[in-house]
């Protein structure tokens, strides 16, 4: 599931002649690090590429001292070290096996960045299990492959002078390594291997989400975007998904916590009132009466501050009941591209995967990029 938003369409990079890489921030703001590496490794200076130590096998804590990273008892006055594997190598990360190499980067907060470079095709192959399950029918893996490849190579675009392209989590895709492999998921990224969505000749953030409740939704609402593929079109097939329909309960106070530290600064909440719409049935704007002012926050905005595991949409209803605000509402996920489970159910009918991608991006065409 999707929340990062993204902007900018983008011309296919021509990449026949090397491999793809993509970098993703696996761990962030982190204290310290438990790393290993198997097999032949070589410890680099970023700064210049030059090789500081080659050497077999690895087994050290990771930590941030004042301008050096650590590993173990050994200190590397370096803001940013690279290891690189030779083919074959795993490295494991807090328990967890990744393929390609790992960026160590030291925050001025003495915090640690770990950042895995690895290859596109393989990043897909530790993204897809956690994005739809390895179970589903064939035709809703090789669309979700074509889907998060696409949105990865817009993000390689969007993030080349920043230290990594994608987080490891719902704000980008939920990437596990190696250890989320599965064999079903792997067919379906090599069966589709180079395949890319594109809009007038480019690659555009392909987003998508769990379940629209009826309707996509247009990006140009959310986000500063404005393409027929992400325009929105209604869906008939995800009515069946589990998560077709949600409820919550939270305490006023609870609520107002969340928005004093988000900057809100309100007392006591006394309304929640819903202004407007977007066509498609989500809220649009709030109005929160509180008794010391009131204020107006979008919908998107409010559901990221109380958490989008929690607000499962913005497509939702609410009251005060006593001292809670109860939300009943339609659909998971901000509802931007595909819907999965509307996709899974078109291929229960019988769609490929191609006729799955027309419909919840249309105009758009499958380009092979490599």
């Amino acid at each position: 599931m999707l929340l990062a938003p993204s902007s900018k369409l983008q011309a296919p990079s021509c990449m026949a002649k090397g491999q793809t890489y993509i970098r993703v921030a696996v761990i962030q703001n982190a204290e310290s690090a438990n790393l290993r590496v198997y097999g032949v490794y070589e410890l680099i200076d970023a700064r210049n590429n030059k090789i500081i130590l080659r050497a077999k096998n690895l087994k050290a804590t990771v930590t941030v001292s004042g301008d050096s990273i650590n590993l173990g008892d050994v200190s590397y006055p370096l803001a940013k070290l690279f290891i690189k594997t030779e083919e074959g190598g795993v490295i494991i990360l807090n328990g967890r096996r990744f393929r390609g190499n790992i960026y160590l980067i030291a925050r001025d907060n003495q915090r640690l960045l770990v950042v895995n470079s690895i290859e596109l095709e393989d990043y897909l192959k530790g993204i897809l299990y956690h994005e739809v399950s390895h179970y589903w029918p064939t035709e809703v893996l090789k669309a979700q492959a074509v889907v998060s490849r696409t949105y990865a190579l817009y993000q390689i675009q969007e993030h080349a002078a920043f230290d990594y392209d994608l987080t490891a989590d719902i704000y980008s895709q939920v990437y596990g390594g190696m250890t989320s492999e599965r064999y079903r998921t792997n067919r379906a990224v090599n069966y589709t291997k180079g395949e890319v969505l594109t809009f007038r000749d480019k690659i555009f953030p392909a987003y998508f989400h769990a379940t629209c409740g009826g309707h996509t939704e247009d990006a140009a609402l959310l986000w500063n975007i404005d393409i027929a593929p992400l325009a929105g079109v209604p869906c008939n097939f995800c009515r069946q998904s589990p998560h077709f329909n949600w409820h919550c309960v939270l305490s006023l106070d609870e609520i107002k916590q969340k928005l004093r530290d988000s900057g809100y600064n309100i007392s006591g909440i006394k309304t929640i009132a819903i202004l407007n719409r977007t066509p498609s049935g989500r809220a649009k704007d709030l109005r929160i009466a509180a008794e010391n002012k009131d204020i107006q926050i979008s919908a998107k905005d409010f559901r990221n501050i109380i958490g989008p595991n929690i607000l499962r949409s913005t497509n939702f209803a609410v009251s005060i009941v006593q001292d809670d605000a109860v939300f009943i509402g339609i659909g998971w996920g901000h509802g931007v591209g595909m819907c999965q489970w509307g996709a899974y159910f078109m291929a229960r009918q019988g769609k490929n995967y191609k006729e799955i991608l027309k419909y919840y991006y249309p105009g758009s065409e499958v380009s092979k990029n490599y």
